[in-house]
């Protein structure tokens, strides 16, 4: 399994990469301005780390209802099965972009968001969470 994590924005596109080892690993956002240049990247990546799944941020509600972004996820995971003929995964985002924006301090946040390095991160953390549900822990040894 080689899964490639993807946090859908409006100007960028978190990436995150993970295999079965079980540990996310951010990749560069793909930041073009323009969507087909994005999604000539996007298959660059797909084709280079021979992706199988892709796993996609669904960006719900808080109260898990579908608002007009999970709406979009849903249509843009649509396209990337028809386009790369791979399963999509969605998983539930709410809050991963502001647990990554919290990792870098308020002062640098303005000008690292351009970077897509936020956004790379908040795929890191959509990643794991489908990697940990896909790939268990392994038992501990009881205490001798």
């Amino acid at each position: 399994m080689r899964c490639l994590g993807i946090d859908l924005g409006t100007r960028r596109i978190g990436l995150a990469f993970g295999d079965g080892l079980g540990v996310a690993t951010p990749l560069p956002a793909l930041t073009q301005a323009d969507v087909m240049a994005r999604t000539a990247a996007l298959a660059e990546v797909i084709r280079a780390r021979r992706i199988t799944v892709l796993v996609l941020g669904l960006p719900l509600n808080m109260d898990g209802t579908a608002g007009p972004k999970a709406q979009e996820a849903e249509a843009f995971a649509a396209r990337l099965r028809t386009t790369f003929g791979l399963p999509v995964q969605l998983v539930d985002e709410r809050l991963t972009s502001d647990e990554a924006e919290s990792t870098i301090p308020k002062t640098k946040r303005r000008a690292i968001r351009s970077s897509g390095i936020i956004d790379s991160r908040a795929a890191t953390l959509i990643l794991q969470d489908f990697l940990n549900t896909k790939i268990p822990l392994p038992e501990s040894e009881p205490p001798a």
